[in-house]
């Protein structure tokens, strides 16, 4: 395999995100109405008789999100007098020479500057370029935990340092002092039992849903009601709990509950709850829903292949048939029917929820269904298509058994476009599948980037848009090395093989 090659495509697949990113924050942040973003936030509304605090209100989530820079001139003069003296009140009045000042110095920096209806007082804003909001968005994306993170005016002699030491729970683990997280790394029962905060994604908060939540937290935590169970903190004390001690964050002010449970800051903590987080579960559904899509796919399209023209193969058309000419809408929810009514299986995931494994039947299934008949109508083509191959009578003259030459030149041939569609179909389970979420109710990521759409909820968009198209393009490549890996005829190299 040509390392030089993999390193090209990978810049390749970086500057097609760059170009995806810069398309869909052109989208959501130029030609759609900012104003639009506060239809969903009862917050905004509440403000509608108290005009002043709306604008303070509107132009901080503005600012917040990237749209804009914004500066009131009482903020601005806090910085040359002291709050509260008659300097400073003098400074606030509409009409005095330091408003004036702060109003020609920002319009001189190219600000627009306008007065609070009620007040009279100034305040300014400038619209953010949007390959500088790109720029902003990316320089942010990736944040790494240090002992020097943690800036906290009431504790300037936090200490600050990395140690091996051992978590509430027992866990081993790498503890940070100045960290954002008190674990940098650590182990738990958890799946995938090693864990680590060091590198994190960082999209920003999520608005106006989910407000205050960090976006990842939103895709990542677990759904539903805590676990509790028994557990002792760090100063001894007892109780029964769903805290994940891996997930401590420093908090600057502790009140009197933080003070009886933790020796330090590090108390801010997730909780575990009793079902997956929304990309879990529609990860776990995706995922099995492809392993029983191969499993049935490509079998029953080998004998359809292997009977051409019988019995098995017309069956199998009739199949394939009916899952493209009938709507999805309509056959998932008469396969719905059919198997609540033959096996008293949960018509909703809701029903009996995660912890019950018949909850992921019907869904798992339905997902499935379309894909069977893909990999069925495929696989059928592509093996009848070898099966009519010069080398296939070759080897009969050779005097190659029938199972010989299927096993070791037709299905191998045959498997090689199948396999380079695997990565695209495993990254495809994180994205969710929207009408089969929807009809079983399921708390996945199915219906998140079209309700983040339908909500104004731009943070949600970018992140969604920048994971999916990531996973997406590097599916292509991972596609790729593997079709080189089931034929070594195939090279990736620039004269030979793909390009």
């Amino acid at each position: 395999m040509n390392k030089g090659y993999i390193l090209r495509r990978l810049v390749r697949s970086i500057i097609s995100v760059l170009i995806i990113m810069l398309i869909v924050f052109t989208l959501v942040y130029a030609l759609v109405p900012r104003n639009s973003i506060f239809s969903g936030d009862d917050g905004y509304r509440k403000l509608a008789a108290k005009p002043d605090d709306k604008t303070d209100y509107m132009y901080n989530i503005w600012a917040k999100l990237g749209y804009l820079n914004f500066v009131r001139s009482a903020d601005y003069f806090q910085t040359l007098y002291e709050v509260d003296s008659p300097e400073m009140a003098e400074a606030l009045q509409p009409g005095s020479e330091a408003a004036e000042q702060f109003k020609a110095l920002y319009e001189a920096d190219g600000y627009t500057v306008e007065q609070y209806t009620k007040s009279g007082r100034y305040y300014a804003y400038k619209d953010v370029p949007i390959i500088k909001h790109v720029a902003i968005w990316f320089s942010n994306l990736i944040k790494i935990d240090t002992p020097w993170s943690v800036h906290d005016e009431n504790n300037p002699d936090l200490k600050r340092g990395l140690s091996f030491g051992r978590t509430e729970s027992g866990g081993v683990a790498l503890i940070g002092s100045g960290t954002t997280h008190k674990y940098l790394i650590y182990t738990d029962s958890r799946f995938p039992w090693l864990h680590q905060n060091v590198i994190k994604l960082t999209f920003g908060d999520s608005y106006p849903t989910y407000q205050g939540l960090d976006v990842m937290a939103v895709l990542f935590q677990s759904q539903g009601t805590e676990v509790k169970r028994p557990v002792t903190y760090a100063t001894g004390q007892e109780g029964e709990s769903g805290i994940i001690f891996g997930s401590l964050t420093y908090k600057s002010i502790l009140d009197r509950m933080d003070r009886k449970k933790f020796a330090d800051n590090y108390a801010t903590f997730q909780t575990a709850k009793n079902q997956p987080s929304m990309i879990g579960t529609s990860f776990i559904i995706g995922v099995f829903a492809m392993l029983l899509s191969y499993g049935l796919g490509l079998p029953i399209g080998i004998l359809m292949a292997r009977k051409k023209d019988k019995f098995a193969d017309k069956l199998g058309m009739v199949y394939i048939i009916f899952i493209i000419a009938v709507p999805s809408l309509a056959y998932i929810y008469l396969f719905r029917y059919l198997a609540t009514a033959a096996f008293d299986l949960p018509s909703v995931f809701t029903t009996y929820g995660a912890s019950d494994i018949r909850s992921w039947v019907l869904p798992t299934i339905s997902l499935a269904l379309p894909s069977i008949a893909g990999l069925m109508l495929w696989t059928r083509r592509y093996v009848v298509d070898q099966m009519s191959q010069d080398y296939v009578k070759f080897a009969k003259a050779k005097g190659l058994s029938q199972r010989e030459i299927f096993n070791r030149h037709i299905f191998k041939n045959a498997s090689i476009p199948i396999a380079q569609g695997i990565p695209a179909s495993l990254a495809s389970c994180l994205a969710g599948a929207i009408i089969t979420e929807s009809i079983y109710a399921v708390g996945g990521m199915g219906k998140m980037l079209p309700n983040a759409i339908q909500q104004h909820n731009n943070v949600m968009v970018v992140a969604l848009a920048f994971l999916f198209s990531t996973i997406s393009v590097l599916s292509v490549l991972a596609g790729d090395i593997i079709l080189t890996k089931v034929d070594p005829r195939i090279s990736l190299t620039e004269k030979a093989g793909r390009s």
